[in-house]
């Protein structure tokens, strides 16, 4: 219905640009038989069209992600920490219309990448925790050198965050609530890894919602910081306290154009790599899907990402 929408609006301009072309030319009007005809045409091309791409949107949203592989300047990390690989995931939705056999090809996957760090940016589960308990149990062989770590999205709350968590906890994902941790720290003194909860928990539970200053209490300003926030729009919180790069999801990349338009009116970056003064930010497009199995414009991933030193 979301490209059937698009059609229409995209043809109706053309009728429009069409009909004051001839208004202005002074061309006579089109005969009754004729203008039927071609309202007709019009109307079977747009269905055409809504059916072809929505069935290639589904195609998209249904084959496997991607592995993305980056590299990031990150200022201040001691360069024997160099080379230190995180795996991103995020906006997985488990449950709902997920193959059972999702979670395990997406852990096989990782594995594979042998990451030093295994994060996950919110939205893992879709829906109340009875319906998918089951498809997160392959999450439990998640392997990563120095652990798997995962902050809260909006989907978790809606999904109930206190039935969820100590099933997640009980999987070996450790969660990053307002609070940070030393990763490596025999390696140059390490670096920090915070998260922050999920924008959406302040109307959901009483102690819900971020709180950045809360997750950096007690850091060391002699180490960088990694920050995980489900939503994009932290970032520039975290410029302000002098986080190196912030990792997020949410957006799906806009999943289905042209919905990415309505996205950017609530986030301020879509997908990719950006940076607002010294702190850089990577919105993951997602490694799942959200709703219709469907995908346009962009793809799902596995981001592996490869940190780099600004230090000789």
């Amino acid at each position: 219905m979301l490209l059937l929408l698009a059609a229409l609006v995209a043809t109706d301009v053309l009728r429009l640009v069409f009909i004051l072309g001839r208004a202005v030319s002074g061309s006579p009007q089109l005969d009754p038989a004729t203008r039927l005809l071609l309202v007709r045409l019009l109307a079977a091309t747009v269905l055409a069209v809504s059916i072809v791409v929505g069935t290639y949107s589904i195609f998209q949203g249904l084959r496997d992600p991607v592995v993305k592989e980056i590299h990031i300047l990150v200022p201040g990390l001691p360069p024997a920490l160099a080379g230190t690989t995180i795996v991103q995931l995020t906006d997985l939705h488990i449950g709902a219309t997920k193959n059972p056999n999702f979670a395990k090809d997406v852990v096989r996957r990782t594995n594979a990448l042998a990451p030093d760090v295994i994060v996950i940016t919110g939205d893992l589960v879709e829906g109340r925790f009875g319906s998918g308990r089951d498809d997160t149990l392959p999450l439990a062989d998640l392997r990563a050198r120095l652990g798997v770590f995962m902050v809260t999205g909006n989907h978790e709350y809606y999904s109930g965050l206190r039935e969820w968590l100590p099933k997640l906890q009980r999987l070996g994902i450790r969660m990053l609530r307002n609070q940070h941790v030393v990763i490596d720290a025999d390696k140059g003194g390490g670096w920090e890894l915070a998260g922050i909860e999920d924008w959406n928990g302040r109307s959901i539970e009483p102690d819900g919602g971020p709180d950045l200053g809360r997750a950096l209490a007690g850091h060391d300003p002699g180490r960088s910081v990694v920050l995980l926030s489900h939503q994009p729009r932290a970032v520039y919180s975290a410029a302000q306290a002098g986080v190196a790069l912030v990792l997020s999801g949410h957006t799906h990349g806009g999943q289905i154009w042209p919905f990415s338009c309505l996205v950017r009116l609530q986030q301020p970056f879509l997908e990719g790599l950006h940076r607002v003064g010294r702190t850089q930010l990577y919105v993951s497009p997602g490694t799942g899907y959200w709703g219709p199995p469907m995908r346009l414009g962009t793809r799902a991933e596995i981001t592996r990402i490869t940190l780099v030193s600004d230090q000789p």
